[in-house]
This record gives structure tokens, C-alpha cells and sequence, in this order.
């Protein structure tokens, strides 16, 4: 694809985000229901800073942490660059450039369990590269030109990641065996469309995505609607998960910890929540919500002991949230204490 044309289609998915994270925020002002409202600020959170990133106008998206080496990678949204935060150092450094392999965004990071950074690009797919050489080991994109913006993603125990598209409001999967074969086309494992609230053609859906560790089902968040959908990756059925009466209004990211606790980052609201599953992943509790301006419109999240690390993107002010409003000078992740 032609770079003027890459770059069009990448002005036309920020658009899109834009429309998005406004209608979250809207639906959360209007229906009064969102976490931030529900609930106080948590008490007791400790909210500090982990790393800063360098570069002006970074408007970070996406985080994976490397549990072998505590290395933390961070995805920019506004140029696809790719950097690395080595443990105990103040500031994370370039680990892949921007343009690397094509690529202009970075949304959606995830290291697999033989340590291998897989790297998402809303407009085309995603990357999969070896965390110590920086060499791209395999890729995966989406067919046709139709609409389309490849979020987050997530593994399961047998291997397969599979990947959000907030426009299409479909799950890909990519197996083992595709994997090895080391590129391809996205494979289309679950159209949720049926199942979303009405929206209109071309909005945006989807959003975070996890698995549970058992890898019976997937959990992936409706971030305008507010809705959290369980797909049963047995039979494929989906259902909308009981959340008693609370929601996700503004839900970004998704971290869901071994003991089926469920964090989740509210984009626009600056809100961090906290959450317990149900053994079978239909139901889900609140039990505790963070709301504080330092989050910076926090859209994802990373669960280590003891903290977890918050992606500050700022979209607000000169990101895709308010483009022409002037740039953060500092971007930083957060570490928080408490959730």
C-alpha cells in the first residue's frame, strides 16, 4: 500500500477513535451510570510515576510486561514506535522505530509465553518479533480494504492469540500452525455483531480483550456501550457478562489476573476499576474504582505484583481526542498502588 494512502486510512481510523472516546465520555455524562459515578475514588491509592518515554508527541496506547525479564514494552499511537523500559530505569528507550516493518500505529502489546512481542496496527494487523534481536518473526493482516482497526489482543494456554476489531465488531484468531508458518491473512474466529447494541456503521465496538486461564472463554469490553461479552471458545457462544447493575462505560483495557480478578483502565473518565469473575466468567462484581485526573485518560493497564502499570496517553490534549490543542511536553506511565 502506498505510504500517502496507509497514512490517510491512519488520519481516518484517529478520527474514528476520536468519535468514540467522546461518545464513552457522552453516554458516562448523560446515563450517569459509569463507574466514576457509582462509586468514590478509591481510598488509599498510591498513583506515582514508573518511567517517562521520550519523544514529544508519543500519546502512548498499548503496554506488555515480559514476566521473564520485567522488561515493559509501550506501544505509541501516534507513530508506531515501540519502546522498551528495562527494570529499575527512570526512562524507557526506542526498541523499534517508527515505520518499522510498515508500521505507523501501535496499539495493542502482548508478550506470549516464549517471550515473543506481538505488536498491533490498527489499519493493517499485527507483528509478532523477538524481544532480543528486535526481528519480526512473523506478521498477520487483515484481507480487503474495507474499514477496519485491529485493537488488543490476548493468548490462550494452546497458544492461539486472538485480536479485537473495534469496527468490524469481529475476533481474529491466530493458531500455532499459522504462526510457524510465519505470515498470513487474520483469520475471522468470532463475528460478536449479532450481539452488540445497535451502533452505527462503522463506529467503533470492541476494545480490550483477555482470556481466562483455563482458556475456556474470552472476555472482551464494549467500550461505548459499556458492556463486557463472554465468547465460549468451545461452542462459540456469546453472551453479555451480569455485571449487577454497574458497567464499562469508557472501558479500555483489560487485565484479568490468574485468580479471576478483572482490572480494567476508563479512558476518558480517568477511572482505574477493579473486579471478581464468577467461576464461569458470566458474572462479574465491582469491588473497588480509582478515579483521579493524574491518570491522564488512561487507556490500558498491566498487573504486576504489587502495582499496576497505567498508560498515561494524554489524547486529550493534541492527541487523536482534540487534535490541534497543543502537546504534553513528559508522557509517562503510571505506576499504581491499590487497585
Amino acid at each position: 500500500m502506498a505510504y500517502s494512502t496507509k497514512r490517510l486510512r491512519i488520519a481516518a481510523m484517529a478520527t474514528a477513535l476520536t468519535t468514540a472516546l467522546t461518545a464513552a465520555l457522552a453516554g458516562t455524562l448523560v446515563c450517569g451510570a459509569g463507574p466514576a459515578q457509582a462509586r468514590t475514588p478509591g481510598a488509599g491509592a498510591r498513583i506515582s510515576t514508573a518511567f517517562t518515554l521520550p519523544g514529544a508527541k508519543v500519546y502512548p496506547e498499548g503496554i506488555a510486561t515480559d514476566p521473564r525479564t520485567h522488561t515493559v514494552y509501550v506501544g505509541s499511537y501516534a507513530d508506531g514506535t515501540v519502546y522498551r523500559a528495562r527494570p529499575g530505569r527512570p526512562e524507557a528507550e526506542v526498541f523499534l522505530p517508527s515505520g518499522t516493518d510498515g508500521r505507523h500505529t501501535a496499539n495493542g502489546l502482548r508478550v506470549d509465553a516464549r517471550g515473543r512481542l506481538w505488536v498491533t496496527d490498527s489499519t493493517a494487523g499485527v507483528s509478532v518479533y523477538d524481544t532480543a534481536t528486535g526481528t519480526r518473526l512473523a506478521h498477520f493482516e487483515v484481507a480487503g480494504t474495507s474499514p477496519r482497526f485491529v485493537n488488543d489482543l490476548t493468548f490462550t494456554p494452546d497458544g492461539s492469540a486472538y485480536l479485537s476489531d473495534s469496527v468490524r465488531g469481529v475476533i481474529y484468531r491466530v493458531t500455532p500452525a499459522q504462526l510457524a508458518a510465519g505470515s498470513g491473512t487474520l483469520t475471522e474466529a468470532y463475528d460478536l455483531t449479532p450481539a452488540l447494541r445497535p451502533r452505527p456503521a462503522g463506529s467503533f465496538s470492541l476494545n480490550g480483550i483477555v482470556s481466562d486461564r483455563a482458556g475456556r472463554y474470552l472476555l472482551t469490553v464494549d467500550m461505548p456501550e459499556g458492556d463486557l461479552y463472554r465468547v465460549d471458545l468451545r461452542t462459540g457462544a456469546v453472551r453479555r457478562v451480569d455485571l449487577g447493575g454497574a458497567d464499562l462505560k469508557a472501558g479500555d483495557g483489560l487485565d484479568l489476573s490468574p485468580d479471576g480478578t478483572l482490572r480494567v483502565a476508563h479512558n476518558t473518565t480517568n477511572t482505574l476499576t477493579r473486579w471478581r469473575l464468577g467461576r464461569d466468567g458470566t458474572r462479574a462484581r465491582l469491588l473497588h474504582t480509582i478515579t483521579d485526573p493524574s491518570l491522564q485518560i488512561p487507556t490500558t493497564l498491566a498487573h504486576t505484583p504489587g502495582r499496576t502499570l497505567v498508560v498515561r496517553s494524554q489524547f486529550d490534549k493534541g492527541g487523536p481526542m482534540s487534535p490541534g490543542s497543543g502537546t504534553p511536553t513528559t508522557f509517562t506511565i503510571a505506576s499504581v498502588r491499590g487497585l
